[in-house]
């Protein structure tokens, strides 16, 4: 028979197999890179949006006060790309091309009419935001 500390020794073992395969797996969520689209409470309408995210498309509605989010890739190639379309029945529609940073989360800020908020998104989040072709202005009425 086996001494006692042998059985110790491999459930030591285990546990700590265990304990690494749990640490790389919440290392890897806490990586992704985060985008999070806040609609301000002072808003009067609905908002509809989509998110493509390298073809991984989403779509929902969002109130005033609401948020949404969506992640990206932690090793994106060169081909990748991440979208937010959004419109309510009276505004037009408005899209952005995002880079997000990698391992945080990129906070983008709506007012009241859906427009960007330049004095709440931060200038570093500006910088990584794009106008897509042929949309109205994010920034602008």
């Amino acid at each position: 028979m086996a001494p006692l500390s042998t059985y110790v020794n491999k459930l030591s073992k285990g546990r700590m197999l265990l304990l690494l395969l749990l640490a790389s797996c919440a290392f890897w969520y806490v990586m992704l890179p985060r985008v999070a689209v806040n609609y301000s409470k002072d808003g009067k309408e609905e908002f509809r949006y989509i998110w493509n995210t390298q073809h991984r498309i989403d779509k929902g509605g969002m109130l005033p006060g609401q948020a949404t989010a969506d992640i990206g890739h932690v090793f994106p190639n060169k081909d990748f790309f991440m979208m937010f379309d959004w419109w309510s029945a009276k505004e037009l529609r408005r899209c952005i091309s995002i880079t997000p940073k990698w391992g945080r989360t990129t906070d983008i800020y709506l007012d009241e009419r859906g427009r960007i908020d330049i004095t709440k998104t931060g200038p570093d989040v500006i910088s990584r935001l794009k106008q897509c072709a042929g949309e109205a202005d994010p920034f602008r009425a």
